[in-house]
């Protein structure tokens, strides 16, 4: 099974516009979505609306919160260029043992899609519009992520 961590701005996309394509990954089988208590703090800092808050918490339920264990090492800075409120999400899907890091956050990230950090793979949330599949390659690159319940 894969364990796809969720960043704060997938969390916020998929519950602000209901036919986003994001919400596509609660679909997918054999894949369990993961996310942090930062990330998800994160996401409702920027959610107003009562359906979209209604949202959120509907599509978490389906998600796995975990909480970082550490202190996001320096090394991020350092090795990748990551501001210090990203480390959190990237330590946090290295530290849950996440395969892939699902983010939207090309400012910061960006340099770092499609390459693997500690075992994750960092890719952006572009692939998953209009697609029931993850045009990413897992890790280790052999297979997609598996298709939707729908057979698509």
């Amino acid at each position: 099974m894969w364990r796809v961590f969720l960043d704060a701005n997938i969390l916020f996309s998929a519950s602000y516009l209901e036919n986003s394509g994001l919400r596509r990954l609660w679909e997918l089988e054999d894949v369990a979505l993961v996310t942090s208590s930062y990330a998800i703090q994160e996401a409702r800092r920027n959610i107003t609306a009562t359906q979209q808050i209604a949202d959120m918490t509907r599509l978490l339920s389906k998600v796995e919160t975990v909480e970082i264990t550490d202190e996001a090492p320096n090394l991020f800075r350092e090795a990748h260029g990551l501001p210090d409120e990203d480390q959190p999400i990237l330590w946090a899907a290295i530290d849950c043992g996440a395969t892939h890091l699902i983010t939207g956050d090309l400012q910061h990230f960006g340099k770092l899609m499609d390459t693997d950090i500690e075992g994750v793979r960092l890719s952006g949330q572009a692939i998953l519009f209009g697609c029931a599949k993850l045009a990413v390659n897992p890790v280790p690159q052999t297979d997609p992520l598996p298709s939707g319940r729908n057979g698509t």
